[in-house]
């Protein structure tokens, strides 16, 4: 299985990763508030990960790593 990593702390919260997301499970979270005063993006179910990197791929700050 698929596992998809953020580093919440670096996140900026811009949704690209949300709309690059086939499966449409990448959330940004608006109940979490990260170290930079950022709503960051989160993986809703993890389980439904097909790992197909699209949200690394499109992340402009790298925060998004792609295990499989």
């Amino acid at each position: 299985m698929a596992r998809v990593i953020f580093e919440t702390d670096s996140c900026k919260g811009c949704g690209l990763c949300v709309k690059a997301c086939p499966q449409k499970i990448i959330i940004v979270n608006k109940d979490k508030v990260n170290a930079i005063g950022y709503n960051p993006a989160e993986v809703a179910d993890m389980s439904k990960c097909i790992g197909c990197a699209f949200c690394a791929t499109m992340c402009p700050d790298c925060v998004i790593e792609v295990r499989k």
